[in-house]
């Protein structure tokens, strides 16, 4: 992997966490309540968090009594992730492009935008392949997306914010297939400067690249279920059956 890759280096460091420490957990946990009633898993289903983080989707996806295996390929996230490990919940460190050898789900969870960051497009053709090798026949797929029609209307070009006594300036730029957002702050006397660059994927895309193995079920544009709608929606959430 090259050193360059900008997933690998910024989500590994903990001024990422930082930055994103106000995200709201009790969304989340509805979101994940809204999927389980939707899905209608038998209990015990054995569950893959796609690039979990620090594992907040697992938990809820564990209490709800889901066998769940949560991957990240950042390794400090998934050492804090461990902390909570139980029985029944474990964590790895693992590339999300490789499939897991010899073990299969019945579902996988790919959520909050954890999708589209690779520089060589093919790797999200990798990505599907590795998901489908790990479903069993008939298994479900959820991703969980921004909604690029949205967020392109509405960019908020730059920004500050502090938290923790940090302070992030913050720019960000739509370049014709990337949302790309720059992070500059300082912490003593050292400067630091990150970059993220998502692809501005949209629901054509999408479907393009589910389609070789898997059966479009449902879009959803809200972690309320409800309809997606272009330009509107705040989310785009795709829920697929493995063929």
């Amino acid at each position: 992997m090259s050193e360059k890759d900008w997933f690998e280096e910024w989500f590994d460091t903990r001024y990422y966490h930082i930055l994103y420490q106000n995200r709201n957990d009790e969304e989340a946990e509805i979101f994940i309540s809204n999927l389980s009633k939707y899905l209608q898993l038998p209990a015990g289903a054995r569950v893959l968090d796609l690039a979990c983080g620090k594992g907040r989707h697992s938990f809820t996806l564990n209490r709800m009594g889901y066998k769940v295996l949560g991957v990240d390929l950042s390794e400090n996230s998934i050492l804090e992730a461990k902390k909570s490990s139980n029985p029944s919940l474990s964590f790895a460190v693992h590339d999300m492009r490789e499939h897991l050898s010899n073990t299969t789900f019945d579902a996988v969870f790919n959520l909050f935008t954890s999708f589209g960051y690779f520089t060589d497009k093919d790797d999200n053709k990798r990505v599907c392949s590795a998901i489908s090798q790990m479903l069993v026949p008939g298994g479900k797929l959820v991703i969980d997306f921004m909604n690029a029609d949205k967020v392109i209307q509405s960019l908020i070009k730059s920004e500050t914010k502090t938290l923790d006594g940090i302070q992030f300036k913050i720019n960000r730029k739509y370049d014709g297939t990337h949302v790309i957002k720059r992070i500059q702050f300082e912490d003593g006397e050292k400067s630091y400067d990150y970059t993220e660059r998502v692809q501005a994927l949209k629901l054509d895309d999408l479907k393009t690249l589910l389609t070789p193995n898997f059966v479009i079920e449902a879009v959803f544009g809200s972690f309320n279920l409800k309809q997606f709608v272009p330009e509107k929606s705040d989310r785009l959430i795709i829920i697929a059956t493995r063929k």
